[in-house]
């Protein structure tokens, strides 16, 4: 069994696609981000750093273990279910460095991208077009790699898992407000229509269950 700490963002809808594109048996604890419980001592003890998504999962070797950061989580999951990461060679370097492009690139520059133009007390042009223009460039590198492969790595994998969900998040707003830099993105659009229809994907972004 898994415990998992996630609210509605991207980076926690990466693990909930994830844990259902395995198969894998897991209880959703919602952190809400609003009510400030990023900062509860429970919380705290399992993701130092303050932030969702987390998991703790009980049946690890050796005994239970808790995991912060999406993308060790996203590691740890790949390697406990042998899925979505090859085990070795050129194929699963791939899926790492697409992995590590969004941790680096897509998830922090479109995230202050979504800051800037809509949560700063105040509107600062300069860091709206610098975060806005450098989204658009990243996902033209996206969209660029989809013209010669199916999904990032080549197979589906955790990189598109990873990236996914903040893609779909910015890709309109970005590409009307850049297109210039990201011309259609017929590629993209392709991609996300593919990895939206799949019925692990509908049900991970769902996670978690919110009351209005």
């Amino acid at each position: 069994m898994i415990d998992f700490y996630t609210w509605t963002t991207p980076n926690g809808r990466k693990i909930s696609v994830m844990l259902e594109e395995c198969g894998l048996e897991y209880t959703t604890h919602a952190v809400n981000l609003q009510k400030e419980e990023q900062f509860k001592p429970e919380f705290l003890a399992i993701a130092p750093n303050n932030k969702i998504p987390a998991i703790v999962d009980h049946d690890a070797p050796g005994g239970p273990v808790s995991i912060f950061e999406s993308g060790a989580i996203l590691l740890h999951l790949a390697e406990k279910s042998g899925k979505f990461l090859p085990a070795s060679g050129p194929e699963r370097a791939k899926v790492l460095e697409w992995l590590f492009w969004q941790m680096g690139g897509i998830g922090p520059i479109m995230g202050q991208a979504g800051h800037f133009t809509t949560q700063a007390p105040e509107q600062v042009p300069y860091a709206i077009d610098r975060f806005i223009s450098e989204s658009a460039r990243l996902i033209k590198v996206l969209d660029t790699q989809l013209s010669k492969t199916e999904f990032m790595a080549g197979e589906y994998s955790i990189a598109d898992m990873a990236t996914y969900p903040w893609v779909i998040l910015g890709f309109d707003l970005i590409k009307s407000a850049k297109p210039d830099v990201i011309g259609e993105g017929e590629n993209v659009a392709r991609w996300i229509r593919m990895i939206g229809e799949r019925p692990a994907v509908i049900k991970g972004m769902a996670v978690p269950e919110v009351a209005s």
